[in-house]
């Protein structure tokens, strides 16, 4: 006889199995039927699409004026130079850092791979990955403009934010390789029904592959907070019947889309909600424990973007709001 449950079991095993260098088979199990590919469709989905990675995404060469030039004394034009360039993947030293330039300078004869383009401040990791080659009298130097971010952005949409005398690059952000998932029977307590989700993950190893799949995890939660955020809020307040600011102030921190460290020193030091923040001045914020510079400028800068003016609330309505949040946390 089939015994009637009240809530779907839990996944308790994962297993990983490294195949080589930045590519790894991830075992996850066991899952009732059905519930296997609505996990892993849509982590796979922002393996490829949310997973950060560095770029050039603009590059100034001494004497080149624009992508059909050419140098003196190099074999490749500026136009295949920089096809070759976009198959050279770099690894910042600096995690934190979001945008850098880093200067080359070569002189021939020299035949340029991707593990000449490495210095204190980037890694290569396709070092044997071609770029150019240089006569005796060639003389090359250039600029690379490195930025963090997402996905695939096209150079139409990239030249505007350059400095002048850059050439914008179409920026090939991911450096997920390849993401793709399988669904297996298994066999639990009698029930053949049961499913175990295989995920292999390969990255160009710019980030581990777990890591890769630990940071999709993370997007897949930030965008589902949304329900748990607004209808805890709707359950305790009436978010419905909420005027926009309230509805702001009652906002998660999580929404906020704060950077790791700084969502971390504010979730340690017990902060959950916008409201409190905005409630915060600037020396209240700068005590808290391992919150930088950097950090607090960004979550300056965040709550700036909410457009939310409380200037003008009496203490009596400050109270009640912070009253309010206590009463949304001790419920949740």
């Amino acid at each position: 006889m089939k015994r009637i449950k009240t809530s779907p079991s839990v996944p308790t095993n994962i297993e990983v199995e490294k195949l080589k260098e930045n590519h790894v088979k991830v075992y996850v199990y066991p899952y009732e039927s059905g519930y296997a590919v609505s996990v892993a469709h849509p982590l796979r989905r922002l393996l490829l699409a949310s997973t950060s990675g560095y770029a050039p995404i603009g590059i100034k060469i001494e004497g080149v004026k624009h992508e059909f030039d050419s140098v003196r004394g190099m074999l490749q034009d500026v136009a295949e130079f920089i096809i070759n360039l976009k198959n050279i993947r770099f690894k910042v030293n600096n995690p934190d850092q979001e945008e850098l330039s880093v200067e080359y300078s070569f002189n021939g004869p020299k035949e340029i791979v991707g593990k000449d383009l490495e210095n204190d401040d980037v890694q290569v990791v396709t070092p044997d990955a071609f770029l150019a080659t240089l006569n005796e009298d060639a003389e090359l130097s250039f600029t690379l403009l490195l930025k963090k971010g997402i996905g695939y952005v096209p150079s139409e949409d990239i030249r505007s934010i350059l400095p002048e005398g850059y050439i914008p690059l179409d920026a090939f952000f991911t450096p997920v390789k390849k993401a793709v998932y399988d669904i297996e029977k298994m066999l639990v307590e009698d029930d053949p029904n049961y499913e175990k989700i295989v995920f292999e993950i390969e990255t160009d190893g710019q980030v581990d592959p777990l890591n890769a799949l630990k940071e999709a995890y993370g997007v897949f939660i930030d965008q589902i907070s949304i329900f748990n955020n607004e209808l805890t809020a709707i359950e305790s307040g009436s978010l419905a019947q909420m005027s926009e600011q309230d509805q702001i102030l009652l906002r998660k921190i999580d929404t906020l889309d704060l950077s790791a460290r700084s969502f971390n020193c504010l979730d340690k030091a017990g902060i959950e909600y916008v409201g409190e923040l905005l409630l915060m001045d600037k020396k209240d914020l700068k005590s808290i424990k391992n919150l930088g510079k950097k950090s607090l400028d960004e979550i300056e800068e965040k709550l700036s973007e909410l457009g939310v003016d409380i200037s003008d609330m009496s203490e009596e309505q400050k109270e009640a709001l912070l009253e309010k949040i206590r009463s949304i946390k001790s419920k949740g």
